[in-house]
């Protein structure tokens, strides 16, 4: 099902700087926010707690890669925190994604990263040395990550429909390196507007700078909520 929030990435260094931005938008306006690495670094669990206490829901982004008895330990950890969605890399292998399928409970949504957004073919096939074409890769991690039992995968959104063919319209997939027309690319090489990524059946889509950084931060967030929905 898809989300109709787009995901606020809160790439920010400390909690208060979170609490500020937060603080713009109406208490009644619950959103749905990403908590990265460098926040989760920075501030540890209480950023999630205090998102959790305004009603928000939360996507922990640690992308967690390491032996399978140990994500499934840290899964366990992050449940007790309430996050709603979390993931891991899914070059960890099938049976290290089902062990943090297990640590993490049935509750929250588990989904695995394909190929980050920043990494074009000729980077992917020259230091991964995974000689297919991106998309290809992409395809293949998605497929692995249905048979360990995830919900789905962080993917571009240029991967979506080739995706769902080979797992189902209900495998989630969740798109980051979303961009307004105009904006300006940053480190992404993968994008794609809301609008676009509605049309190619993307479920979640997560957008940071041209949130966190706008004048109107509050403006940005609806201008891209009703692209998103298609009622702009």
């Amino acid at each position: 099902m898809r989300e109709s929030r787009p995901i606020v990435a809160l790439d920010f260094p400390s909690l208060e700087e979170v609490k500020s931005f937060l603080a713009l938008f109406p208490t009644e306006e619950k959103l749905y926010v990403k908590i990265g690495m460098e926040l989760y670094y920075a501030a540890g669990p209480e950023v999630v707690r205090y998102a959790k206490s305004l009603g928000h829901s939360v996507f922990l982004d640690l992308k967690l890669h390491d032996i399978p008895n140990t994500v499934k330990s840290a899964m366990a950890v992050l449940a007790n925190l309430g996050v709603d969605m979390t993931n891991v890399h899914a070059a960890g292998g099938v049976e290290m994604m089902a062990a943090a399928r297990e640590g993490l409970g049935d509750g929250p949504k588990l989904i695995a990263v394909t190929q980050l957004t920043s990494t074009s073919e000729e980077q992917m096939q020259d230091f991964q040395n995974i000689q297919t074409s991106l998309s290809e890769s992409v395809v293949h991690y998605a497929r692995k990550t249905a048979q360990a039992g995830l919900d789905g995968v962080v993917c571009s959104a240029h991967e979506v429909a080739l995706i769902k063919d080979v797992t189902s319209n209900d495998f989630v997939c969740l798109t980051p390196g979303i961009r307004p027309a105009g904006s300006a690319l940053g480190d992404q090489k993968r994008v794609m507007t809301p609008a676009a990524a509605r049309a190619i059946g993307s479920d979640y889509i997560v957008v940071g700078r041209p949130i966190t950084r706008a004048e109107d931060p509050v403006a940005a967030y609806r201008v891209i909520k009703d692209e998103w929905n298609g009622t702009c």
